[in-house]
């Protein structure tokens, strides 16, 4: 009973810091509200990282990040991609609307382009900003780079790596790195694949790791799939990459 006193005290004074760290900040796609989130030291025209969420919208993995990279000394930016009134309630419209964005990945690029343009409102150095996404944000990630976006680098983290058929590979010239779980059942083999030959297509500074023993929400401590020593590595590597390209 004391240890479960304990822990319910660890997470609530963990929200509280994560809340007390976070401003939320409204912003619009022509006509569409958007809702985010922004850490404490905006302003201060510091390196910038926006971060893209999974298929639920903003949640707690994306605003535990945002947290721990204010510490870091960037300015993080948490994007809303859905817009007021339509986040997902449920597996079933979340697995809905992310494919749909999936599928229309032109509409995806331009919240993406958005947050971009508000992350830079909010003072950090148009020169120096990365793009971090987990899970849909990981396909994010990816779409980011592929747009050409003026970005320093990209990190997708158990992020969907396909693409549609119908596109053809081009350069990427942003760099590039993908933190995947081995045993992400949502991942095919040949999605891997045909990832690496699209970055090779324009000699891309790419990185891809492999988690060994991880499932596909391997980072997220609220998930099944949690593994705390393949999380911690990954956030290092992750926090490496962001200090290589924007320190």
């Amino acid at each position: 009973m004391k240890r479960s006193i304990t822990l319910l005290t660890l997470f609530l004074g963990l929200n509280l810091t994560i809340a007390q760290n976070l401003k939320p900040i409204s912003y619009k796609d022509g006509e569409q509200k958007l809702n985010g989130l922004v850490t404490s030291n905006a302003g201060k025209k510091l390196p910038g990282v926006l971060i893209l969420p999974a298929w639920k919208g903003i949640d707690n993995e994306a605003k535990n990040a945002a947290t721990e990279l204010q510490k870091q000394g960037y300015i993080a930016f948490v994007a809303d991609i859905y817009g007021e009134g339509n986040i997902p309630a449920d597996n079933a419209a979340a697995a809905k609307i992310a494919g749909s964005y999936k599928q229309n990945y032109k509409a995806y690029q331009q919240r993406i382009s958005v947050a971009l343009e508000e992350l830079k409102k909010q003072g950090a150095n148009p020169e120096k900003i990365a793009v971090i996404g987990y899970c849909f944000g990981g396909t994010g990630a990816l779409e980011t780079a592929r747009a050409g976006f003026p970005v320093s680098g990209v990190v997708s983290i158990h992020g969907g790596l396909a693409k549609g058929n119908d596109r053809l590979n081009v350069p990427i010239k942003t760099k590039v790195l993908v933190e995947h779980p081995a045993d992400d059942e949502n991942v095919k083999p040949e999605d891997l694949t045909n990832l690496i030959a699209e970055l090779k297509t324009g000699k891309t500074d790419f990185q891809i790791i492999t988690y060994a023993n991880s499932k596909h929400t391997f980072t997220s401590p609220e998930s099944p799939d949690y593994n705390e020593v393949m999380a911690k590595r990954a956030w290092n590597h992750t926090l490496t990459f962001l200090k290589e390209i924007l320190k």
